[in-house]
């Protein structure tokens, strides 16, 4: 059983050290013509003809993202008026996911019509294991169907995990397209912002790969109880 948590572990700090060294890194770099994260955003909004989405600052590092529910980009205080790389990278990102709303991508509206579903059965996949473990004795058949149910309500998590891969790849990929059919940074600079890019949808490929790795732990528990 350890060497899932130990794997996992592993994957998880990887994926973390890798998206902050390429951060740390291309923070430094200051794009020539002095672009800030809120006017790339702005910059990639307005190339698709979008000016309804608002764009403002909230506070802490990597804390980006785009709210659907009150359309508006939020950018963190590293991102919003600083004119790195990994600034312009991140906030056009961003703005893809608001480019995907707008444009209304299935695969954005999937994610947002199920995250609030997938939180519940998140928390209920852990409640039932552990109610598994704790009520079904040494190979009781009550703990193991305890278990199989919490294992289906975590594929859930996992199927929410599976739709986020294309919704961040396509949004890095508007950012990139954008980015290569401007001015706006030089070529050097954008590579800079691809590596930003890459580094950050590993993440999320750690986190499937995480939970793959939970889902066999699942299993092998409820494999005892059998």
């Amino acid at each position: 059983m350890y060497i899932f948590v130990i794997l996992s572990l592993i994957i998880t700090v990887a994926a973390q050290i890798h998206v902050h060294a390429a951060y740390s890194r291309y923070s430094k770099v200051r794009n020539e013509r002095g672009i800030t994260g809120a006017e790339a955003a702005r910059q990639l909004l307005l190339d698709h003809g979008i000016t309804n989405v608002g764009i403002e600052q909230i506070p802490g590092k990597l804390t980006d993202y785009y709210d659907p529910t009150r359309n508006v980009i939020c950018l963190s205080e590293g991102v919003y008026d600083q004119d790195s790389v990994a600034a312009v990278g991140i906030a056009m990102h961003e703005a893809g996911h608001a480019v995907q709303y707008a444009q209304n991508y299935a695969p954005a509206k999937l994610r947002n019509a199920i995250v609030k579903s997938t939180n519940i059965s998140s928390t209920v996949s852990y409640l039932l294991v552990v109610a598994g473990i704790l009520l079904g004795g040494g190979s009781g058949r009550v703990g193991y169907s305890l278990i199989t149910l919490g294992i289906y309500f975590f594929l859930a998590v996992i199927f929410f995990q599976l739709v986020t891969l294309p919704v961040e790849f396509n949004a890095s990929g508007r950012a990139v397209r954008s980015l290569r059919d401007s001015t706006m940074l030089n070529s050097d600079e954008q590579k800079g912002v691809r590596k930003v890019l890459s580094a950050a949808a590993l993440t999320y490929v750690a986190a499937v790969a995480v939970s793959l790795l939970q889902l066999l732990r699942l299993l092998a528990i409820r494999g005892r109880r059998r």
